[in-house]
């Protein structure tokens, strides 16, 4: 198995930003990561995290993104999906969650993130409904 380079940059835009919450997300324990395929050939993973004031005062805030950016840095290279931009966001306990425990929410949330469709109403179009004895 080889280990692949993955390049990863930062989202610092309000339109990229947007952009990654059109995508599809996943909330899980103290973070919800939101996944935007891009599909533009750039195989670099782009990276942005957030916290509203709902999780805290600004201290509180930015404890919450440096462990995410902690957690992003150990994780997307291995769970990542190139080609995507990933969006961490900070819920309420991301400041005060145990390390392990914090960490184990954002694998989950890429490994859910990385199988699923690449926008949110692709799983409802593949879906088709069988035809039933009171449609006539």
């Amino acid at each position: 198995m080889t280990d692949e380079i993955v390049k990863i940059r930062r989202l610092t835009s309000r339109p990229q930003f947007l952009a990654a919450a059109k995508g599809v997300s996943k909330a899980c324990g103290a973070v919800v990561v939101q996944r935007l395929d891009r599909a533009d050939g750039d195989e670099a993973i782009g990276v942005g995290f957030t916290a509203t004031r709902k999780v805290g005062g600004a201290v509180i805030r930015n404890r919450s993104k440096r462990r995410l950016r902690e957690a992003a840095r150990a994780l997307i290279p291995k769970h990542g999906v190139p080609g995507s931009d990933y969006v961490l966001v900070a819920r309420q306990g991301t400041a005060d969650r145990e390390w392990l425990r914090l960490l184990d929410d954002v694998r989950s949330a890429l490994t859910r993130l990385a199988g699923a469709p690449h926008s949110p109403g692709a799983a409802d179009a593949a879906k088709v409904r069988a035809p039933s004895d009171t449609d006539r």
